[in-house]
Parts: structure tokens; C-alpha cells; sequence
């Protein structure tokens, strides 16, 4: 299996990525399994996949679980990267494409005073809800690479 497979069969599509890297064959190791679980748990606990009905939660926080995505990754990265060079490769294009233009653009709303409107609020609230299911997605392809069963819709919400 290729990368691009990867990324196809858990509907990670229309991201930038260079064809050589889409072209490379995925043999995980274990030490790209370690780092997928260590990232799976983490986003299967967050807003970042769980659905935040609109009279739950605020916005604020939610923009903050999101935001410590990066924190977390790069930890793993940090403990695991230069051995888990699959994980690697993944990790920093979901960060860069999926995760990073959504925190980009909120924070410096949330910075202006943006949750403060209604209609701010709701424009969050279903960006925040796309964010989510491109982010179940990687958290899918997370369970596959460590190699444990998905339970990303475990729940019945």
C-alpha cells in the first residue's frame, strides 16, 4: 500500500502533498505505531472528534482542545519522530493543512472579540463541525496505522 492509498481509503483527500511522498509505500514500524496511538488517544478524547451540540460547551474552549493538537503531536514527534518517519510524514500534513488554517483563522476572530456574536459563534460551530470530521478521518487512519480497533464511533451521541 502507497501513502496516497492510506489517505484515500480514510478520505483524506485534496491535501498538497509532494507525489514522492504520495508515491512511498507505507510500512509502518513499531515505533510509528507507538506514536499513532499516542495521538489516537488523545484526539478520540477531544472536541476535536466528539460532536459539541450548539447549547454545550463554548467556543472558546473548544478552540483551545483544538489548539493543543499541535502541542501533542509535536511531543510524539519529538519522543518518537526520528523512528516513526511514516507517522512523521502524516502528522505534519494534517497539522499544516487540516488543523493549522482553522486555528489560524479563529484565533485571530477570537483575538477580536468574534464569540461575542451569534452569528461568529454559529460560523464557528460548523466550521469546527467540518474540522471534526476531517479530523474522525485521521483519527481513523491513527487506529489502522497502530494497528487496534477503531472506535471513533463508539458512541452514539
Amino acid at each position: 500500500m502507497r501513502i496516497k492509498d492510506l489517505f484515500e481509503k480514510w478520505g483524506l483527500v485534496g491535501l498538497k502533498v509532494k507525489t514522492p511522498v504520495l508515491e512511498m509505500d507505507w510500512e509502518p514500524t513499531d515505533r510509528d505505531k507507538d506514536a499513532a496511538w499516542d495521538l489516537y488517544v488523545e484526539l478520540l478524547t477531544r472536541i476535536t472528534t466528539q460532536k459539541l451540540p450548539d447549547d454545550y460547551g463554548t467556543e472558546v474552549a473548544a478552540l483551545e482542545s483544538v489548539h493543543k493538537i499541535f502541542g501533542l503531536t509535536r511531543a510524539t514527534l519529538k519522543e518518537r519522530g526520528r523512528k516513526a518517519e511514516n507517522f512523521t510524514r502524516i502528522a505534519i500534513i494534517v497539522l499544516n493543512q487540516v488543523i493549522r488554517p482553522f486555528t489560524a483563522k479563529w484565533h485571530r476572530l477570537s483575538e477580536r472579540g468574534a464569540f461575542d456574536n451569534e452569528e461568529k459563534r454559529a460560523e464557528f460551530r460548523q466550521e469546527l463541525y467540518v474540522l471534526q470530521e476531517n479530523l474522525r478521518a485521521y483519527t481513523k487512519l491513527l487506529s489502522d496505522l497502530a494497528d487496534v480497533e477503531d472506535m471513533t464511533e463508539i458512541e452514539d451521541v
